[in-house]
């Protein structure tokens, strides 16, 4: 009987410490010079779980154009998934807010945004969302960006879509 009681134990005690290896870590980090988001505005620019990464709004702040803020944008977006072993083929979502009045305003300012992305995502896109709003939390930007992404998804993408064909 003891050495049932003892077994079942040891069994016991080796599922619980498979299962606490297996739980999700969650890990808040900052590329260099976004250290000022956590500690002063209190937000993670990136958060790791698991594989999963998540990257918070970076605005377009700086450039002398749309499209230099834009591309500044898109290049924080590289800087803070290199902070988790990540590239941009990894990012599996996007979600950008573009301070626009109306449609057609909005359409005009997502262009300088199609542009870059056509830049940093050749082909093998990431979803993506676009929201027209009346401001951004950074004054002056024109858009801001968030992604996730999963780490080492960009190493064997596939695409099976077919292109509709011209009439």
């Amino acid at each position: 009987m003891r050495r049932l009681c003892l077994s079942l134990f040891l069994i016991c005690a080796a599922i619980e410490s498979g299962h606490a290896q297996q739980e999700p870590t969650r890990e808040h980090l900052a590329p260099s010079g976004w250290e000022d988001s956590y500690h002063d505005i209190h937000y993670s620019p990136v958060v790791r779980i698991g594989d999963r990464v998540i990257i918070s709004g970076i605005p377009a702040a700086v450039g002398d154009t749309d499209e230099a803020k834009v591309r500044w944008a898109f290049q924080q977006m590289q800087a803070h998934l290199a902070t988790v072993g990540a590239t941009m083929a990894d990012v599996v979502e996007l979600q950008s807010f573009h301070v626009a009045r109306d449609h057609e305003e909005f359409r005009r300012v997502v262009e300088p945004v199609l542009k870059v992305h056509r830049e940093f995502f050749k082909d093998h896109y990431p979803a993506w969302t676009a929201v027209g709003t009346t401001a951004l939390f950074s004054k002056g930007a024109p858009m801001e960006i968030r992604a996730e992404a999963i780490i080492g998804s960009g190493a064997r993408p596939k695409a099976d879509i077919a292109k509709p064909k011209k009439q």
